[in-house]
């Protein structure tokens, strides 16, 4: 059986739920229920899983926070022998339009603290993201505010436009490979 580790990035806590760094959580929560599955706590992460067609995906929200998410991949990687290319990181991204979702086979973790605990714990960069578009538009000096903060009402329905083609995209990961998925995705609006 062919395994897949999808992770998505966020931090626990009602406080950071539906916030733009939490994206991650969101698209897994919604994955899991389109698959009717659920979520329970385990060892670093809260854990979901999903078998299509022979392939089991496992999905995990790490509960370690975001600046230790590396604890919980380099575990859940080790624990269900899941390769590199067979991992997937569902992050937000400010350097991505919010109207658009980019794809990666590897890359640096652009200042993003989930992304640079992941590549310590596993030595490299060198492992699929899906990078979900929050986009930049924050007053100077304000980005915190911006990533912790919850979506604004006129964003909300394109929030889920993406959600939903997340869902699709995590599929087509684990059915036609990374690079198809890519040629799918990162050329779409929103």
């Amino acid at each position: 059986m062919n395994k897949f580790l999808i992770v998505g990035l966020g931090n626990i806590g009602t406080e950071y739920e539906h916030t733009r760094h939490n994206i991650g959580f969101d698209i897994l929560d919604a994955f899991a229920a389109a698959h009717k599955s659920n979520f329970s706590l385990e060892r670093l992460a809260f854990k979901a899983e999903v078998t299509i067609k022979g392939k089991k995906i496992i999905c995990i929200k790490p509960t370690t926070y975001m600046n230790l998410s590396g604890k919980a991949v380099k575990y859940w990687l080790d624990k269900e022998r899941v390769d590199n290319d067979h991992l997937l990181v569902l992050v937000d991204e400010l350097a991505v339009p919010l109207n658009k979702l980019k794809i990666k086979p590897a890359g640096s973790d652009g200042g993003h603290n989930g992304l640079k605990s992941i590549q310590e714990l596993l030595g490299t960069a060198q492992y699929p993201r899906l990078r979900f578009g929050i986009g930049n538009d924050f007053p100077k000096g304000r980005q915190i505010d911006h990533v912790l903060g919850k979506w604004k009402a006129p964003e909300e329905e394109v929030i889920q436009k993406k959600i939903t083609r997340c869902i699709q995209a995590i599929e087509e990961f684990v059915f036609v490979g990374l690079e198809k998925t890519m040629a799918q995705v990162n050329n779409l609006e929103f």
